[in-house]
C-alpha cells in the first residue's frame, strides 16, 4: 500500500483543509532516553496536528532506550489510535531509528523532529507551508542554536562535510527538524547499509531543497546524547559511506608530496653539483621518511575504512532489527 492509500486509514482531524495542499502527515520521532519529555511532546504535536486538518499520525521509534521510554509510548498508544510506537531491538543511531520510522509512514508528508522539544512542534506549519511552494525538502533552520560551544563547533564541521556529500546549497541549514514528500524513499528503497545518512538519501530523490528559520528552544530534561565524539564519528561515516572524498584528499596529498619529493631531489642534485656535497644529517633523512609514510599510511586508511564498509555490505547487515509495535494488525 501506497502513502496516497494508506494516508484515508490516518486520524482524520476535520473536513477543513485550510491552507495546505498536503493530503495527510506523518510526523517521525526517534525515541532514546526521554521518558521525561514524550508526554509534553505528544500533547504538543497533538495540537498543532489537529490544528492542520488534515489526516495525521505519528511514529515514536524507540532506539534502544536505557529508561522506560517504550513503556512510556505503549501508555500514550493507549486510546491514541493516531500514535504507532516501533520498539527497536537495540541502540541502532538516529538516523537508524529515522529510517525504520520513514519507512513505515502511510502520510504524504513526513516531518520528523527529535525528542527533546528543542524542536518546538508548533513550527511545523512553517515547514508545511513552504512545502507547499513546489519544494520536495524544507529544513527548520535554528535561529539560535541552544548547545555548547564545543557541540556547536562539531556541528558546523558536520554540516561542511554534509554540503561536500550532498552537493546542496542548503546543506549548512540541515537539521533534524524537517519535512519532505514521502516519495522520496523510494529512490532510497534499496539502501541496507548500516550507516545511513537521511539527509544524504534525500538527496537521491531531488534537488529541490529549502529551508525555514524556526525557533529552536532549550532541553527541556537530560543532556544531549550527540557529543564532541560522536558528531565527529557522523560525519567521518558521511563522508567514507557516500562520497570519495577522502580518497580523493588521498590523491591530493600523494600529488604534493611527489612534488616536495622532486623538489627535495633537487636540493640535493643541485647541492652536489654547486658545492660539491650531499644534503648531510640523520634529522633530515627521518623527517623525510616520517613525512612520506606518514601519507601513505593516511592513504591507506583511507582504502582500509572503504574496505571496511563493502565488508559489511556484504554481509548485508540491516540498519535495524524492530522488536515490536503498538499497532493490531
Amino acid at each position: 500500500m501506497n502513502a496516497g492509500e494508506a494516508a484515508g486509514s490516518l486520524t482524520s482531524a476535520g473536513a477543513s483543509r485550510h491552507w495546505l495542499t498536503v493530503r495527510s502527515v506523518s510526523v517521525v520521532v526517534p525515541v532514546y532516553n526521554s521518558e521525561q519529555t514524550l508526554p509534553l511532546l505528544i500533547d504538543r504535536l497533538e495540537g498543532v496536528l489537529v490544528s492542520l486538518a488534515v489526516p495525521y499520525e505519528a511514529i515514536l521509534v524507540n532506539d534502544g532506550s536505557r529508561d522506560r521510554s517504550w513503556e512510556g509510548i505503549c501508555e500514550l498508544a493507549k486510546g491514541r489510535s493516531w500514535i504507532l510506537g516501533i520498539n527497536l531491538l537495540r541502540n541502532y543511531g538516529q538516523h537508524n531509528a529515522l529510517l525504520c520510522g520513514i519507512r513505515a509512514a502511510r502520510g504524504d508528508v513526513v516531518v520528523t523532529l527529535d525528542d527533546d522539544l528543542q524542536n518546538p512542534p508548533e513550527e511545523i506549519g512553517k515547514l508545511l507551508a513552504r512545502l507547499d511552494q513546489g519544494f520536495d525538502v524544507v529544513y527548520g533552520s535554528p535561529l539560535k542554536e541552544q548547545h555548547g560551544i564545543w557541540r556547536d563547533a562539531a556541528s558546523r564541521i558536520t554540516k561542511i562535510v554534509l554540503q561536500s556529500t550532498m552537493g546542496a546549497r542548503v546543506a549548512r541549514q540541515v537539521s533534524a527538524f524537517r519535512a519532505f514528500r514521502t516519495r522520496l524513499r523510494d529512490a532510497s528503497e534499496q539502501c541496507h547499509g548500516p550507516f545511513p545518512s537521511i539527509d544524504v538519501l534525500l538527496t537521491w530523490g531531488t534537488t529541490r531543497f529549502s529551508a525555514v528559520p524556526v525557533r529552536h528552544d532549550p532541553r527541556f530534561a537530560g543532556r544531549s546524547n550527540y557529543t564532541l565524539t560522536r558528531l565527529l564519528i557522523h560525519a567521518f561515516n558521511m563522508m567514507t559511506g557516500f562520497s570519495t572524498l577522502p580518497l580523493r584528499i588521498g590523491s591530493l596529498l600523494g600529488f604534493v608530496f611527489a612534488a616536495f619529493g622532486f623538489a627535495v631531489l633537487a636540493l640535493v642534485v643541485g647541492r652536489y653539483l654547486i658545492q660539491g656535497s650531499t644534503v648531510q644529517g640523520f634529522a633530515f633523512l627521518a623527517s623525510i621518511i616520517a613525512i612520506f609514510s606518514g601519507v601513505q599510511l593516511f592513504t591507506l586508511g583511507m582504502i582500509g575504512e572503504y574496505l571496511g564498509r563493502m565488508h559489511f555490505r556484504l554481509m548485508e547487515r540491516p540498519p535495524y532489527v524492530v522488536g515490536e509495535t503498538t499497532r493490531k494488525e
